[in-house]
């Protein structure tokens, strides 16, 4: 068998394994934050950093969200990294940010973050200090999910299928878990283009 195939047939038993029911408590809480008037903040590093900023796009066009992303304004996280040291540099933008009990944190990270492995320390305390404010906390992890899992309100946790392949199959599937919220009848307020032209292509009846 082929990388390629065994690869997706990977994919294929963790999509058949993911909780369906974390996504759509998901869903719902984000549709809290929406109707409260809240925002919903994306942080994630490397890969999830990019993730990060597609997700605003989409959350911000689709869903009708207020999101925003530490890592979309280079100038402002790079000078608290520099000032303030990286550990701390996400919660001091969402300090910045006024965060409050209205609004929440969404983490993309393979780990989770780590106190005992001091790993992600960025996002261990952004979300400890979303726990001080009571700041909805939610997020797509991989292996055991690390800090955000663990204290988490809504945490879809990747099955691992393949050790070697967990980065690849968690950043994957974010992008899947993400899509899907914007998708899920819970949240979505406007329709994609794509899919609007083939609808208005289609003949009345």
């Amino acid at each position: 068998m082929s990388f390629a195939k065994d690869f997706l047939t990977q994919t294929s038993a963790i999509a058949s394994r993911i909780d369906t029911g974390v996504i759509d408590r998901m869903a719902a809480i984000i549709a809290g934050v929406r109707t409260g008037g809240g925002r919903l903040f994306f942080l994630g590093v490397g890969g999830g950093a990019g993730h990060a900023s597609h997700a605003v796009n989409d959350f911000r066009k689709l869903a009708g969200i207020e999101c925003y992303t530490p890592t979309d304004n280079v100038s402002e996280l790079t000078a608290r990294i520099n000032d303030e040291g990286w550990d701390g540099s996400y919660a001091a933008w969402l300090e910045g940010s006024r965060l409050s009990s209205k609004d929440a944190i969404f983490v993309f990270s393979v780990g989770g973050g780590s106190i005992e492995k001091h790993v992600s320390m960025n996002i261990v305390k952004a979300i400890d200090l979303a726990r001080a404010v009571r700041a909805k906390v939610l997020g797509v992890v991989g292996r055991d999910g690390g800090h955000t899992a663990r204290l988490g309100d809504a945490v879809v946790v990747i099955p691992t299928v393949e050790p070697s392949l967990v980065t690849p199959h968690t950043e994957s599937f974010q992008a899947v878990v993400w899509h899907l919220l914007v998708s899920h009848p819970a949240l979505a307020a406007h329709g994609t283009k794509w899919e609007s032209l083939e609808k208005a292509s289609q003949p009345r009846a």
